[in-house]
């Protein structure tokens, strides 16, 4: 009997380690009873989650009760700090957010340099219309090869490297441009910079969401959409002051910051246990985390869903058509088109066009749209974790048909004869409305989405074709713009808004909520539905 008695000297490590197991055991019950992370195999859990055939496994442990506790912390008698129990440091995540939406910022400058640049352009160029109408779609068609090509680079060189490629490519644009003396030499630097962007746009959303902890993902990814804006409203505000070559600055510079800053950050970490650098991926973790976080349990889901992945064959391009996949590649896709087809890159492009076109000052347009575009996308990105993602898609595409639609009346009275006071009041509120509704969800979350919807293995091929119908769509439509407007100018509006309205009944019922889940446990709801 007393053999089985634990001695007066081991009686406080065992009780120590009793209440050790009972305390974690209840914080692990609180954990998994949250909605987002509820046991897959919980009689209780949504269908969707139970439905998984992927779990991810447990975390390599020394004792049952204290999975993931380090010798170092447990030796002094401190309990770690822990991915569900405590925050970290984010000061590295929010230091290389604050990097690579330097490419965002690029990325909004090349689409918002042609607007404030056209008058000069034809002026000393000499282009005609037509001719500066292929300068500014022309990006759209580097954008389409940089869209082809950045998954697999992303894939072999890395997230860091892809970009800094990309940067070095803007560059080479940005100078073209600022030396040309006829229209092929445009053409050619606006091509470079449409490389530059359509890698930069997929790369960036993605690097943010494989770096940032779920609870704070879809704020940090919505800043890619926030410096695009930010970039555009640049290019706009400071190109009513300088001339074109002298604007070319505002793009060099984001390009420059890009190149030295990726130096001062760490990789991608899902990407290092892709390729399978193990001490490189913990490092990289651990700085994203901080160095006294517990990085153990989310190591061990990265590292076991990647290894789930590793086991399936090499992805092929006919893989994006398999049930476990169409569902993800339709609403990639799908919000691609829809966020095209609401007519931004046509009002992108030709923003002083159109306000000139409805007897508003062009200059003076742009630069209030350059004004409320930044307030308006942080307010969206503040909400990209309260509100989730379906919310802001469908607030936002409500509100781009109404500025559609009231652009389309404007030019309706215009041509009717009717109100011509009001008609340029009236398509200045519809174009600020579409822009309003624009930045706080049709822009930012079709590319959040994108970077969260497919599995690592697939990441590369489904990213290219979501990034390259972006592209697509934005070349179609921004170069049928002036063939549309000599049609019918309300009729191109109406269009636009009717797209809208498609929009709408589309995420009510087919996109999912990705709002507070790990990008795994994504990839385990989006299984089940498949």
């Amino acid at each position: 009997m007393a053999a089985t008695l634990p001695s007066s000297a081991a009686a406080p490590a065992l009780l120590l380690r009793r209440h050790t197991a009972a305390s974690l055991s209840s914080r692990c019950r609180q954990r998994w009873q949250r909605p987002a992370a509820r046991r897959r195999d919980d009689p209780g859990a949504p269908l969707e989650i139970r439905g998984a055939r992927w779990l991810p496994p447990p975390a390599p442990t020394g004792c049952s009760g204290a999975s993931g506790a380090t010798p170092t912390a447990e030796a002094a008698g401190e309990a770690p700090y822990r991915g569900s129990e405590a925050q970290g440091s984010l000061w590295m995540v929010l230091l290389a957010t604050a990097v690579v939406v330097c490419g965002s910022f690029e990325f909004g400058t090349c689409v918002g340099y042609s607007a404030p640049a056209q008058a000069g352009i034809v002026s000393d160029i000499g282009l005609s219309n037509s001719e500066f109408g292929v300068f500014a779609s022309v990006l759209t068609i580097g954008a389409m090869i940089g869209a082809l090509t950045s998954g697999r680079l992303a894939d072999v060189l890395g997230r860091k490297m892809t970009m800094r490629f990309a940067a070095v490519v803007g560059i080479f644009g940005w100078i073209t441009i600022y030396f040309a003396k006829d229209a092929m030499m445009l053409y050619a630097g606006r091509v470079l910079l449409g490389y530059c962007t359509g890698v930069l746009s997929y790369v960036v959303p993605v690097f943010i969401s494989e770096i940032a902890p779920k609870d704070i993902r879809g704020g940090l990814a919505t800043s890619n959409q926030l410096f695009i804006c930010s970039g555009c409203s640049a290019a706009y505000i400071i190109g009513a002051l300088l001339s074109w070559r002298s604007l070319v600055v505002v793009g060099l510079v984001p390009c420059a910051v890009l190149l030295v800053g990726l130096f001062f950050i760490p990789e991608s970490p899902r990407w290092l246990a892709n390729i399978g650098r193990e001490k490189a991926f913990h490092a990289s973790l651990q700085k994203f985390r901080g160095k006294d976080y517990d990085i153990s349990e989310e190591a061990a889901e990265i590292k076991g869903y990647i290894e789930s992945n590793h086991r399936l064959p090499k992805a092929r391009i006919q893989d994006l058509f398999q049930r476990k996949n169409i569902y993800a590649v339709t609403v990639g896709v799908s919000l691609m088109i829809f966020q095209q087809l609401g007519g931004i890159n046509a009002l992108g492009f030709y923003t002083s066009y159109i306000f000139s076109s409805a007897g508003f000052s062009g200059t003076l347009g742009t630069t209030l749209i350059g004004i409320i575009q930044i307030p308006v996308t942080l307010v969206g990105a503040l909400l990209m974790d309260r509100s989730g993602r379906r919310a802001l898609l469908l607030v936002s595409s409500s509100g781009t048909f109404l500025g559609c639609f009231l652009t389309g009346l404007s030019f309706y009275f215009k041509a009717q004869g009717l109100y011509s006071q009001l008609v340029p009041t009236l398509a200045l509120c519809g174009i600020l409305i579409y822009y309003g509704a624009y930045s706080v969800g049709m822009g930012p979350v079709p590319w959040i989405i994108m970077s969260e919807i497919f599995s690592i293995n697939m990441k590369a091929i489904a990213g290219s074709l979501v990034t390259l119908v972006s592209w697509i769509g934005s070349f179609a439509i921004s170069y049928s713009f002036n063939f549309l407007m000599d049609w019918n100018p309300a009729g191109t509006f109406f269009l636009f808004s009717a797209a809208s309205l498609v929009t709408i009944l589309f995420v009510a019922k087919l996109v999912p909520e990705t709002k507070g889940r790990t990008l795994e446990e994504i990839q385990a709801l989006l299984q089940a539905s498949a």
